[in-house]
């Protein structure tokens, strides 16, 4: 019996499984529906289609903390500060959305905690640590019984300094466990050991929020599988079930970190270094930039509207999956998402019981995927979403053709304006970058999104409805760590302390995990003396010394120059300031290799499907695994797989790598210089 490893993605439509053969490499894969009610079922058939494997390990990437914050199912909930401090949550960064442009409109959203839920107790530390006042115990006695009264069982606590000194939190942790011992509870300073007391009392308030239903999830999912498991976090790496239930938070964007990082290492193998990724599924769409071969990493990010201080990849989410509904606005206008129908009742053409028309329903109308799914397990009713665009067709006026292409096209440009985001927003130029579009429903859209963003390319992997599944087998166990730090004139002596200890922190946690010599990567949060928000660059690792302090100081000047085209790197009267030294533990794992010729090869069979792009038009269908390297296909035609289709619209040329990736261009191949 083969040895495998096995990827499990549960996305909003479909769970998506990956297994690599430990000693062959062979790649063997699948897909099954999600069950939104119960994501373990969803997982437990997917492994189950696999069949008769002798199963070395498994990595799941999860949607369950994810959903609960987009979803704002958040309640019940309870959060201890400082005394005095009662309105951290009221106040936030009195920031409005979009601009002042409309500040005299907006209001002001629920907080994660409403005031009469907030309580307070006494003591007081200074920024480095040292206590002011004492802990007031007889206070804390009275905040944990007054949340045993009101049955308030998630508790986050968050005190003034705690990131210098946690030695209050612990107290009051402690209380809890003694007066309330129903509850689950979260301090800030095992959450996010950081200054910036609002973004850390909300980051703090969603890992106690998520726990619970991690814990239950976590428990079903160990309890039917019957073997230990491993679960993706958002900052690129992996950790243990047993780990991963004592810091949920990390696991927010699970699924979408997998997707980056497996096309990031395709892209790399197949000769582009630096792309941009999107993961078009069935509900979303994930964009990331990969720079070198290494997505690019935020603590600036948030889920919703809770922000979340904790190192991910740099993700942008947009609502706009094969599943997003069309609408039309009180206005009369067409719109498209961000509301989907899932996976269940589905798209019109699922015949589940969905009544609105869907992304995928202008697809099928149009003739652009087949008239099934993943292989035919899914037959679509094309007629089924025939009625429903011809239906919304006479609402707005316009012809079917029309509609269907125009529901498309709003489509494609929400995925474009995800990407300038990600891109143009943060100073890169989206023409340079190749896109990597991988999900079931990232490549159908290629050629309109090189058109509307000048790309020079659309690379499309082997699988690509596969590909966040294969990412979660590429990626290491990784912990991060974090301690605040302001000076203007850094000991060498103090931060090689506390470098020590956070290495010790991250030795110890991946001793855990079985790895007996992990690797530890440095960095530090920099500004210039007087600027609000600082910029992370790499530390070298080894002994501090003046030329470690003036290689960090390069590179500060280089990427504040980088990111905001200016840089005080020879004015003396500019001084720079340490904010955060911070250490990730890394425990390597072995990758599994990108193979040549990736598919079995089948015989070519000359079929054509009626396919309308600008117009109608009998279109060439291909079988992507009867493509061999260094095939051209010349639009109009349709490129066709078990999860996933690529339309190739009319002027556009598809050339198949020697790792089977299809690369998409206007124009022909040869035409380029």
């Amino acid at each position: 019996m083969r040895s495998v490893r096995i990827g499990v993605d549960t996305g909003g439509t479909f769970t998506d499984v990956v297994a690599v053969d430990e000693k062959t490499g062979e790649i063997i894969t699948t897909k099954t529906p999600s069950t939104p009610a119960n994501p373990a079922d969803g997982f437990v058939a997917g492994i189950g289609k696999l069949g008769e494997l002798d199963v070395s390990s498994v990595v799941h990437g999860t949607t369950v903390a994810t959903n609960q914050l987009l979803e704002d199912r958040v309640a019940g909930l309870g959060f201890v500060t400082t005394e005095g401090f009662e309105f951290i949550l009221e106040i936030a960064r009195q920031s409005v959305p979009d601009g002042y442009g409309n500040s005299y409109f907006w209001v002001k959203p629920p907080r994660i905690v409403p005031v009469h839920l907030v309580r307070t107790v006494g003591g007081r530390l200074d920024h480095l640590g040292n206590e002011v006042w004492p802990f007031a115990e007889e206070q804390a006695v009275e905040v944990a019984r007054f949340y045993r009264a009101m049955g308030i069982t998630t508790i986050g606590v968050c005190f003034l300094h705690s990131y210098a000194n946690p030695e209050h939190e612990r107290r009051m942790r402690d209380v809890l466990a003694r007066e309330h011992p129903e509850a689950v509870v979260s301090i800030s300073s095992d959450v996010l050991r950081e200054y910036r007391e609002y973004e850390r009392s909300v980051t703090t308030l969603v890992d106690a929020a998520v726990k619970p239903a991690m814990r239950r999830y976590i428990a079903n999912l160990s309890s039917r599988l019957g073997m230990p498991f491993s679960v993706m976090k958002s900052n690129g790496g992996v950790l243990s079930a047993q780990e991963v239930v004592h810091q949920p938070i990390t696991t927010v964007l699970s699924g979408p970190a997998a997707g980056a990082l497996g096309a990031a290492l395709i892209a790399s193998t197949a000769g582009h270094p630096s792309v941009i990724t999107l993961d078009g599924g069935g509900t979303s769409t994930d964009v990331a930039v990969v720079i070198d071969g290494e997505p690019s990493i935020t603590t600036e990010g948030a889920i919703g509207r809770y922000p979340c201080k904790i190192p991910m990849i740099d993700i942008v989410t947009v609502g706009a999956g094969g599943g997003s509904i069309a609408w039309i606005s009180p206005e009369g206008t067409l719109k498209v998402g961000p509301r989907s129908a899932g996976a269940d009742p589905g798209p019109l053409c699922y015949r589940r019981g969905g009544t609105e028309v869907t992304v995928t329903d202008a697809h099928v109308y149009l003739g652009r995927i087949p008239p099934h799914l993943l292989g035919g397990e899914i037959p679509l009713d094309a007629d089924a979403a025939r009625t429903g665009i011809e239906a919304l067709a006479d609402k707005l006026g316009l012809s079917a053709e029309r509609t269907a292409t125009g529901i498309l096209e709003i489509s494609a440009f929400n995925q474009s304006n995800a990407i300038r985001r990600i891109t143009v927003k943060r100073g890169l130029d989206v023409r340079d970058f190749p896109l990597v579009t991988f999900g079931g429903s990232g490549p159908l859209l290629a050629c309109r999104l090189i058109d509307i963003l000048g790309l020079p390319a659309v690379v499309v992997p082997p699988e690509p409805g596969n590909v966040s599944a294969f990412g979660l087998l590429t990626v290491d166990v990784k912990n991060d760590y974090v301690r605040t730090h302001v000076t203007r004139d850094l000991s060498l002596e103090t931060a090689a302390g506390i470098f020590r200890e956070l290495e010790h922190e991250a030795a110890e946690a991946l001793a855990r995990e079985g790895f007996d010599e992990p690797v530890h990567a440095r960095s530090a949060d920099l500004r210039y003396y007087g600027q609000a928000y600082e910029v992370r660059v790499p530390a070298l690792a080894g002994e501090l010394d003046e030329g470690w302090r003036a290689e960090v100081l390069e590179r500060f000047h280089d990427a504040h120059e980088k990111l905001y085209g200016y840089a005080y790197r020879d004015d003396p009267r500019q001084a720079v300031e340490w904010v955060n030294l911070r250490v990730s533990g890394i425990g390597p794992i072995s990758r599994p290799a990108i193979r040549r010729r990736p598919y079995k090869k089948v015989e070519a069979e000359a079929v054509t499907r009626r396919v309308h792009f600008e117009d109608d038009c009998d279109a060439p269908i291909h079988q992507r695994a009867a493509l061999d390297p260094g095939t051209v296909v010349e639009g109009p035609a349709v490129i066709e797989e078990y999860g996933s289709t690529i339309p190739i619209h009319p002027g556009f040329t598809a050339k198949v790598d020697e790792y089977g990736n299809v690369e998409v261009r206007r124009g022909a191949f040869e035409e380029r210089g």
